[in-house]
């Protein structure tokens, strides 16, 4: 008797289980819709949920975005505070499709020091038939001001706020649709690649496929203002914006046709190597010269930083970066995005003065304290041992990050995480030539690195090439094959704009 019971009752928790699952293949999107409201109940310990509601216009105005987000599908916004700690309060979002969800998540990720809710991408994920979810990393407003006596926050800013959301986003999943997502996906760039990494470092079970693009790697603080020492501390040294486009044009002049075809793009810049000498004023400054000490600054620029002993801390700017040195080199001050580490987390000190920074000392003060936080771990066996795939991709022309800062993470991932044959083929890195941050430059910047996840994870077809855009007022102007390196683009026949008439190889 006893036995019978115990099966009716698995049972009857089994039908219980299955019937939002037939309330969705029965199409009863009304049934979603009317239940969002009641996942405003699920609360936790530390997840209060502040807002759930369905967005049905089709807009949605966010806070901090200039222009209202059109077309979107109707979808169930969830607003959430998790607090793991009594120092927390980190504020997340999770949007939910209330027709057509693709059954999969899609997290993404935040830039510089995070600070606010990525709406554009949350819309972006939303209008693929993803369930997405973003947070703000622990804190409101621009800057690093908030960790300073915070260590906590410091902790939700560098992977903690991006764990907990993700957890949050399949609790709230689970809730509204009956199952859990079938595929769990991490798009960001900058910062957002950074805390995918550390993700796939930290949390190697959580994500089945990531997108990281242009990881801004901690080091790179250092390396910011090492230049930024050398290049405007003394006004001498300041190279004026406008002497930018004759700087960059020299070095088109010397690496553009390397690839083949001269055509405003260096494809490899690795084996760029320009003399600034060359440019050196013949008697008195002017627009198309630069100064013997503006000489100095422009190496500098394009040179790796290295501790007083030659160790190479972090490696050098790429030749083509030149239209955008203003954002390291321009003065009369750093980036704020570059100091306030070392205000806030190294020194505590918000008046501390960059011109006082020194390569040795302040690299080594801010290394102690980051590799127990945030510095990016090489070792992904975990992640990689359970199937997971890891598309990196950088802009050759990136002014924020060195580029070759992501070759270095990607030759170390292959080299340190031990993984069985059958899933030696893992990771890709892409770099896209004359793209800068994330976005923008000379080059096409415009792909579609998802749906590349999405065809290697689902179907184990690794992106052999992406296929990448340049537009130009909505229209495309040029199409480029991203190659996975160390493959590059090569020049082959036909028309110079068109992806077709170039060929993927090794240099």
């Amino acid at each position: 008797m006893r036995l019978r019971s115990e099966i009716l009752y698995s049972l009857s928790v089994r039908i219980l289980s299955l019937l939002p699952l037939l309330a969705l293949s029965l199409g009863a999107a009304n049934a979603i819709a009317s239940s969002c409201e009641s996942l405003a109940q699920l609360k936790t310990p530390h997840v209060s949920v502040a807002l759930a509601a369905a967005v049905t216009s089709g807009h949605f105005d966010a806070t901090d975005s200039p222009k209202g987000l059109t077309g979107l599908p109707r979808f169930c916004r969830v607003v959430v505070q998790i607090t793991p700690t009594t120092d927390s309060q980190i504020g997340a979002e999770i949007w939910l499709p209330l027709t057509d969800w693709n059954h999969k998540l899609l997290a993404v990720g935040s830039g510089g020091w995070g600070g606010a809710i990525s709406y554009d991408e949350l819309a972006a994920g939303l209008q693929r038939g993803y369930a997405a979810g973003a947070t703000d990393d622990g804190h409101t407003g621009a800057g690093g001001g908030f960790v300073m006596g915070h260590p906590e926050k410091l902790i939700d800013f560098a992977y903690r706020a991006e764990h907990e959301m993700t957890l949050e986003a399949k609790r709230l999943i689970r809730a509204l649709y009956g199952e859990a997502p079938a595929h769990s996906y991490w798009s960001g760039c900058s910062g957002g690649g950074r805390e995918g990494l550390l993700q796939a470092a930290r949390y190697p079970e959580e994500f089945d496929g990531m997108v990281v693009g242009d990881p801004a790697n901690i080091r790179r603080n250092a390396w910011a203002l090492s230049i930024a020492v050398q290049t405007f501390k003394d006004p001498a040294a300041e190279i004026p914006p406008e002497k930018y486009p004759m700087i960059h044009q020299a070095v088109l002049n010397a690496c553009d046709a390397n690839d083949g075809l001269k055509d405003g793009l260096i494809e490899d810049p690795e084996r760029c190597h320009v003399d600034f000498r060359a440019l050196e004023c013949k008697g008195a400054d002017g627009p198309s010269c630069l100064t013997p000490r503006q000489v100095r600054s422009a190496q500098a620029i394009i040179s790796p930083l290295k501790s007083s002993t030659g160790k190479i801390l972090f490696p050098r700017l790429e030749p083509g970066t030149e239209l955008r040195w203003a954002r390291l080199a321009g003065g009369p001050e750093p980036a704020a995005l570059f100091v306030d580490e070392y205000r806030y987390v190294v020194y505590a000190k918000p008046d501390w003065d960059w011109r006082t920074f020194d390569v040795d000392r302040d690299a080594a003060k801010a290394h102690a304290i980051d590799s127990r936080v945030d510095e990016l771990d090489p070792n992904l066996t975990a992640f990689a041992s359970r199937g997971g795939k890891l598309l990196i991709y950088h802009g050759w022309a990136d002014q924020q990050v060195a580029p070759r800062s992501s070759v270095e993470f990607y030759n170390a991932a292959r080299e340190h995480s031990s993984v069985k044959p059958s899933r030696s083929d893992w990771i890709r890195l892409f770099m896209v030539p004359g793209m800068g941050h994330c976005q923008g430059g000379e080059g096409p910047d415009t792909f579609d690195g998802i749906n590349a996840l999405e065809q290697w994870v689902e179907k184990g077809q690794a992106p052999e090439r992406i296929m990448a855009s340049q537009l130009n007022n909505g229209q495309v102007v040029r199409t480029r094959p991203l190659c996975p390196y160390p493959q590059v683009a090569r020049y082959a026949k036909g028309n110079p704009n068109d992806a077709a008439s170039f060929i993927c190889r090794s240099p």
